[in-house]
């Protein structure tokens, strides 16, 4: 069989990866220790990220022709990628956690939902948080006000309604005030 048959499965193996990818990151893993890489793999598997050591060649075969091309010249050395097709940031914020504790492991590049960025980009991106914390942030902010008004109203409930003659007097004055008056007919 040539070399060529024996590396197409390979490159269909990360081409497959990268069809339903939102992200992509390389990053050069020389002098991890093997508890080290068996700890990063693991926080990678839970999050549903892709992490695989492939040759660069392969990568750089699999890359033509799709958005992650731009990868292409961050392939010397030894490299591993990353791939997440859920969590679009979720390989650059564990990546990110693990290279401020590990100094062996540096982020090379990555692609972002195909934007390209470099090793200071994939750094940037690490810092957003996950898809679920924004989307609990998001429903906190819109909670509060709702709280906030049920809060309210169970107070002025609690002190059996006081002063609720008083507003409604009020409203009619403003509206009287704001009516246009009437104009005799000619």
């Amino acid at each position: 069989m040539a070399k060529v048959e024996l590396k197409q499965p390979i490159v269909e193996e990360i081409s497959g990866y990268l069809k339903e990818a939102q992200s992509v990151v390389l990053v050069d893993y020389r002098g991890l220790t093997v508890e080290q890489d068996t700890q990063l793999r693991k926080a990678m598997r839970e999050a549903g990220v892709v992490y695989k050591v492939y040759k660069n060649t392969m990568m750089n075969f699999a890359f033509k022709g799709t958005d992650y091309e731009a990868l292409a010249p961050y392939l010397e050395g030894p490299s591993a990628v990353a791939i997440a097709k859920d969590d679009a940031t979720a390989p650059a914020r564990i990546l990110g956690k693990y290279a401020k504790n590990i100094e062996a492991l540096e982020i090379k590049g990555g692609v972002v939902e195909g934007i390209a960025y470099d090793a200071k980009g994939i750094s940037a991106i690490a810092s957003i948080p996950g898809r679920e914390e924004l989307l609990s942030k998001l429903l906190g902010s819109l909670q509060s006000p709702i709280t906030n008004l049920a809060r309210v109203l169970n107070q002025v409930a609690e002190k059996g309604g006081a002063g609720e003659a008083a507003p409604a007097e009020e409203a009619k004055a403003e509206e009287a005030a704001e009516a246009p008056a009437e104009t005799p007919a000619e």
